[in-house]
Parts: C-alpha cells; sequence; structure tokens
C-alpha cells in the first residue's frame, strides 16, 4: 500500500474572511491539524512561556511581534506535526515568515479566501454582542428582536472596538499592506489558490472539491452535502 505524501497547507484571508469557519470545516472533513497563530501566542502569554512573556511585551505597546519571535514560535510547534497533515492560519503573515518556513517545510498549497472589503466591511460592522453571556448578533443576518438590545435578559448590546468602522477599516489596511507580498510570494511559486466570494456557504464547496482531490474525506460517509 502506497501512503500518500503528507499535505501542507496554508490559509490566508482579512480578518472578517470566514477563515474560522472554513478552518473548522477542513479539519473535520479532512482531519488536518489546525494551527492558528491567534491561538498559540494567546496560550504562551497566558502560561507565560519566554516567547509569550516577550510577544505580550510587543503587544501591549501596540506593536507588532518581530519576524524572528512569530517563527520560532510557529517553528518549534510544527516540530511535533512531522507526522500529520496541516493547516496553518495566521501564518506567515509577512515576506520573511514564508522564507523562514520555506527552510523548515516544503508547502504544497496556499488557499486564499479572497472576499471583497466591502463585504467584510459589512459583515463585521454589523456584528454587537452582549457582553456578560458573549451571545453575538449580526444585524444582516441574525438581528436582535428589538435594535441594541439582549433578547434574553433586555441588556443593551455593545461592539467590539475591532468591528467599529473605523478599526476595522485600519485593520483591513494593515493586512492589505502586510499580507499582499506574501500572497505574490506563494502565486510566483504556483502554490495560491484563491477562492473569490462574498458568502462562506457558497465559498466553501470549491474549497471542499479542490482539497479532496488531495486527501480522503474522514467524517460521516454518509453526509450528503458536505458542511
Amino acid at each position: 500500500m502506497v501512503v500518500p505524501p503528507l499535505l501542507r497547507a496554508v490559509i490566508m484571508g482579512p480578518p472578517g474572511s470566514g477563515k474560522g469557519t472554513v478552518s473548522a470545516r477542513i479539519i473535520k472533513h479532512f482531519g488536518m491539524k489546525h494551527l492558528s497563530s491567534g491561538d498559540l501566542l494567546r496560550d504562551n502569554m497566558q502560561k507565560k512561556t519566554e516567547v509569550g512573556i516577550l510577544a505580550k511585551s510587543y503587544i501591549d505597546q501596540g506593536w507588532l511581534i518581530p519576524d524572528d519571535i512569530m517563527t520560532r514560535l510557529m517553528l518549534n510547534e510544527l516540530k511535533g506535526l512531522d507526522q500529520y497533515n496541516w493547516l496553518l492560519d495566521g501564518f506567515p503573515r509577512t515576506v520573511a515568515q514564508a522564507k523562514a518556513l520555506d527552510k523548515e517545510c516544503q508547502i504544497d498549497t496556499v488557499i486564499d479566501l479572497d472576499v471583497p472589503f466591502e463585504t467584510i466591511k459589512c459583515r463585521l460592522t454589523a456584528r454587537w454582542i452582549h457582553p456578560a453571556s458573549g451571545r453575538v448578533y449580526n444585524l444582516e443576518f441574525s438581528p436582535p428582536r428589538v435594535q441594541g438590545i439582549d433578547d434574553i435578559t433586555g441588556e443593551p448590546l455593545v461592539q467590539r472596538d475591532d468591528d467599529k468602522p473605523e478599526t476595522v477599516t485600519k485593520r483591513l489596511q494593515a493586512y492589505d499592506a502586510q499580507t499582499r507580498p506574501v500572497l505574490e510570494y506563494y502565486r510566483e511559486k504556483g502554490l495560491l489558490k484563491s477562492f473569490s466570494g462574498t458568502e462562506t456557504n457558497k465559498i466553501w464547496p470549491h474549497i471542499y472539491a479542490f482539497l479532496h482531490t488531495k486527501l480522503p474525506d474522514v467524517s460521516q460517509k454518509d453526509a450528503a452535502i458536505p458542511r
């Protein structure tokens, strides 16, 4: 029996493009190990590891975490995943990080969620939360019964700073400036596979079909439509 080569994939997309949803579906259907730079950073900061303390010192001052710190954090974690298919999320974010990753392992494919910035702005700025419970509402597709009020407690909803229009615009501009060169880097290598659209549920079947040419679906075999 021939053992298929392991798949090394990266998922990219602006904040609010649906990366979390798509990553969860990829893990469910294809059994890949998911390595999120954001989750890993939070975990290291919580555990007060050397890298975590260092990273927090930059975040607290509103600075970007230097490439060498992020690279050390992610590559160290990847050492334990050399027997698995894996999906990187949130890394690499710069060309320097991508080049450092290349020195350690061969990336096979880069999935790019190409969602228009206007769609993302509408999606994120429409999001309101009930702070005490964490309940999330979206004015576009799951609004509260009474505008600005939590359905269950009647308490006021708030908008996270991250979701305020001016912050969303800044986050998207930062993504564009920092990460577009990474997309070009992978495009030139012939590894970039872009999936365009405005709705995750419409983009997902195309991503599923693409990955299914590389890996078997390990989820419920009787599921008619992959979700």
